[in-house]
């Protein structure tokens, strides 16, 4: 199965909460000091939204999360028929999982993220992809950090 995924940074995570919990009918599946996601069935929908130091408010990044490592192998393929570089990670840590992920960004610069997780961390990660490596834009997406690594 494949559902959009849709991460959001957000200025004030509870009053955050509580919006999307009102237009999506359901409390968050995930609740964490910085971070939020819903799985939902109906859209079919990986919503997430974080609040961190230093990134501007607003769409962080959009994707499509696979359960089965074959759908995450052909959405990669895919993603080299674009064009555009690809950053594979494998193992990666970032947003309270772990999993496998392949990063490229669309002709407007929005970082898309093709991911299957199979693990669950204890902190939000330290994984992330320099978005000079996906395009000119100097900033990162997934976990960026409060301070430089």
């Amino acid at each position: 199965m494949k559902r959009l995924h849709v991460h959001v940074t957000v200025k004030d995570l509870d009053e955050s909460i509580g919006f999307y919990s009102t237009l999506f009918g359901s409390t968050p599946t995930v609740t964490e000091s910085d971070y939020a996601k819903w799985m939902l069935d109906d859209p079919s929908v990986n919503f997430a939204i974080s609040e961190r130091c230093g990134v501007t408010p607003g769409l962080s990044h959009l994707g499509i999360q696979v359960d089965e490592e074959s759908e995450l192998s052909e959405l990669s393929d895919r993603l080299e028929e674009a064009g555009r570089p690809v950053v594979e990670q494998k193992s990666a840590q970032c947003c309270y999982a772990e999993g496998d992920k392949a990063w490229i960004s669309d002709p407007q610069d929005i970082a898309w993220e093709t991911f299957r997780t199979f693990g669950q961390i204890t902190e939000y990660g330290k994984d992330r992809v320099q978005r000079e490596e996906l395009s000119a834009d100097n900033g990162t997406v997934c976990c960026p950090p409060t301070t430089e690594l």
